[in-house]
């Protein structure tokens, strides 16, 4: 189990936005628009594409640690446990002294497999909210705390329900520069560049 916690972590923390967004013309993603390593602030410094790419490999590294958790252990949470470790790993990855995104494709991609009938209508808020008011943060944070809640009501076990849980906390601490920003006006709405 060990093992498979730290592959996964280590899956979640390649650095796929600012790999790709240094490809897209973008000098250092740490130090554009945000200054966060996702796919919404590939998005403003190197184009939709860019944004596109990142998210897509994003939610795929949650989605192989989850995977393979299931393949590799035949413990019932390891999927699970393996899916919050790949969302840590993205979050806090070890390789840019942890300093990374804030995990909400990543989430995705873990909670399409372990979780798809959650997923799905958490999407929908993501979806629904970003629509109304293009912020993508409000969005993320919106979907990560509806999705504990919908996982329990649509039958996930103890161990998703809990590491939904988990995700969601951490999601939302990892929003609170946006949380200030939206309190005071000042957040970035989706299409504005860099």
């Amino acid at each position: 189990m060990t093992a498979i916690i730290v592959a996964a972590y280590l899956i979640g923390s390649i650095p796929f936005a600012l790999i790709l967004a240094r490809r897209w013309g973008a000098i250092d993603l740490r130090q554009t628009g945000s200054g966060n390593l996702g796919a919404a602030n590939v998005m403003r410094a190197s184009g939709i594409t860019a944004g596109a790419v990142v998210a897509a490999l994003d939610m795929a590294k949650g989605a192989a640690s989850v995977w393979l958790a299931g393949r590799l252990s035949g413990e019932p949470a390891a999927p699970a446990v393996a899916g919050l470790a790949a969302i840590i790993g993205h979050i806090y990855p070890v390789w840019l002294r942890f300093r990374g995104g804030k995990g909400v494709a990543t989430a995705c991609g873990a909670f399409a497999v372990l979780a798809p009938a959650a997923a799905m209508p958490a999407l929908a808020v993501f979806v629904a909210v970003v629509w109304l008011t293009k912020y993508v943060s409000l969005g993320s944070m919106l979907a990560s705390v509806a999705l504990p809640p919908l996982a329990y009501a649509l039958g996930s076990s103890g161990s998703v329900v809990a590491v939904a849980a988990a995700a969601a906390a951490i999601i939302v601490f990892r929003h609170r520069s946006n949380l200030a920003r939206l309190r005071a006006h000042t957040e970035r709405r989706l299409g504005a560049r860099a």
